[in-house]
């Protein structure tokens, strides 16, 4: 990882050079970001317009690839060729790993300003900051365990959301008795993954969670707790009569719009791309804390951050940040988005039942906040990657015992942390806190 950061300053300093080509003008910014579905595309038109109505063009870069996974390594690459975009969406502990390496723009400024401190959550405070600077612009706080359930068929039914494991499975077999598929699932790895650390959040509570996956130990790996979730994992695998397809997440919502699964379990952005489906919350389907975890908020932050270059766009993008953080702004992308703002001040009349619970349950703190590892909150990116295939390992191979998985999980976190001692912002990456 060092090495790759001397490697990534070095050539971006090199491309810095007299022949290096002359920058865009300061009134345009290219943004790199990975907003590419119907509803996210209206979200990040939102944020176009205001800025335009600043005298700013937004330069659209949109990567697509569920999570971000393609959108990193076309980052990296432009890096690494000296073409870095002016903003780019960059969240959770990868803020630290890439201020580490000096090439992000301070925001310093735009923050005292408007003193975004004074509203920020302080979670979302600890997020975009490294090393007491202000290194990115928070737009929206995520609740990745949520449960979608198709109110129609619950009715038919006579199913009430469950709230625990038990009642979940119960769903389940009234579901398949019915012909349908209980849960919208995909075996796209990131999307078992992000299934799985719902499953562990809810069998063990946000102090366990931390313990298995930000602090990596060995011994939460061997504890009968990860043990039941990865049994779990591949109960619910059963409910599919096998591997589910690997399909795109936003096809997993069609799915579940079309009535073909009874239940979803995803981030609240699925929320948002039902709307464009035709369907209203609490009319067609209800959301609800995932079952086992209604207390409890798994959560993901986005979060743009701009590059220094050359320092000739820094006016626009200053501009750009107090532009995010803007009350109006905050409102109307979340709305759109499926998220809620970060702001503490937030106008809760603008949000629906689902997002105003989601607001109001990360106000509580990190007593009930659990960061998404799957969604860069709790690791950095080559340990992220690395526990996303290995639990997609386990869910792929039926025959693969859970305790084998859980002794390669205890192998890799024992690597991890033998090389992660000193690593950019591995004082900071407990975002809880």
């Amino acid at each position: 990882m060092i090495l790759a950061a001397c490697a990534l300053h070095g050539m971006a300093g090199a491309a810095q050079q007299p022949a290096a080509p002359a920058p865009a003008p300061a009134s345009s910014l290219q943004v790199l970001h990975w907003w590419t579905s119907p509803s996210e595309r209206k979200a990040a038109n939102v944020l176009a317009a205001r800025l335009a109505a600043e005298g700013v063009q937004w330069q659209d870069a949109a990567i697509p690839g569920g999570a971000g996974i393609g959108a990193g390594k076309v980052l990296k690459g432009r890096v690494l060729a000296g073409d870095a975009p002016e903003v780019t969406q960059i969240i959770g502990v990868s803020v630290a790993e890439w201020g580490e390496m000096g090439l992000l723009l301070e925001l310093d400024n735009a923050a005292a300003a408007d003193n975004w401190n004074s509203f920020l959550f302080p979670t979302v405070r600890n997020l975009i900051e490294y090393r007491k600077h202000t290194l990115a612009a928070p737009l929206g706080i995520h609740r990745v365990n949520t449960l979608f359930y198709n109110r129609a068929l619950f009715a038919r039914l006579k199913l009430a959301p469950p709230g625990t494991w038990n009642e979940f499975e119960a769903a389940a077999q009234r579901l398949l008795a019915l012909g349908v598929q209980p849960l919208a699932q995909s075996s796209e790895p990131w999307q078992v993954a992000t299934l799985f650390e719902n499953l562990v959040l809810a069998e063990s509570g946000p102090a366990f969670y931390r313990e298995l996956f930000v602090r990596r130990s060995p011994q939460a790996a061997a504890d009968p707790r990860t043990a039941r979730a990865l049994q779990r994992l591949r109960t619910v695998k059963g409910w599919a009569r096998g591997a589910p397809a690997e399909r795109p997440w936003t096809e997993v919502v069609r799915r579940f719009a079309r009535g073909e699964a009874g239940m979803m379990i995803m981030g609240d952005w699925a929320k948002a791309e039902l709307n464009e489906h035709g369907m209203t919350q609490g009319g067609d389907y209800g959301c609800a804390g995932a079952p086992g975890s209604s207390q409890y908020h798994l959560y993901s932050v986005d979060t743009l951050s701009m590059f220094a270059g050359d320092y000739s766009h820094v006016q626009a993008q200053e501009k750009m940040a107090r532009l995010l953080l803007a009350p109006s702004t905050q409102a109307d992308f979340n709305v759109l988005k499926g998220g809620v703002p970060v702001r503490r001040d937030a106008d809760p009349a603008r949000m629906d039942s689902c997002a105003r619970a989601s607001w109001t349950l990360f106000g509580k703190g990190a007593a009930v906040q659990a960061p998404s590892m799957v969604h860069r909150m709790a690791v950095d990116e080559a340990s992220r990657d690395a526990i996303i295939a290995e639990v997609h390992r386990y869910f792929i191979d039926d025959r693969a015992p859970v305790a084998v998985a859980q002794r390669r999980l205890a192998a890799l976190f024992r690597l991890f942390n033998l090389t992660s001692q000193g690593a950019p912002g591995a004082q900071n990456t407990d975002r809880g806190r």
